[in-house]
């Protein structure tokens, strides 16, 4: 069952903000070992998807049904604002929560054609008769 674009914002938006607080509470405990930092970053990645969904939520409630999420802005903030939110748990994290987030770009493009079609409008390309030769 499928909830509203408005709560889906109001939804996404939420839970963003708890685990960005989440991960700043426990940032020694991420910060501890090779695969807590490691979940720091797979936490950050988390944040890019909450984010990206709240942004494109909040634009189709603003502009519309048509308008579409592209790659700058809303993919790059989303991305910048993970990436920070990660780099305060650790640096390494940073770099788990890049790699994380693009597997998640890629799933989440891959979900979004399926569901809704092709992501390139293709061109319908009408074949002209040839005049014949006399």
């Amino acid at each position: 069952m499928a909830i509203s674009t408005g709560a889906s914002c109001l939804l996404s938006t939420s839970l963003f903000v708890l685990l960005f607080a989440a991960m700043q509470v426990y940032r020694v405990h991420l910060a501890s070992t090779q695969l807590m930092t490691v979940l720091g970053g797979f936490l950050g990645s988390m944040l890019f998807m909450l984010a990206l969904t709240a942004i494109g939520n909040l634009e189709t409630n603003v502009f519309g049904k048509n308008f579409h999420t592209k790659l700058f802005p809303e993919v790059m903030i989303s991305m910048l604002v993970a990436v920070f939110a990660s780099g305060l748990v650790h640096r390494v994290c940073i770099t788990t929560c890049f790699l994380f987030s693009l597997v998640a770009l890629y799933y989440m493009n891959k979900i979004s054609v399926k569901v809704y079609g092709s992501s390139v409008p293709t061109a319908v390309i009408n074949p002209v008769p040839e005049k014949k030769k006399r």
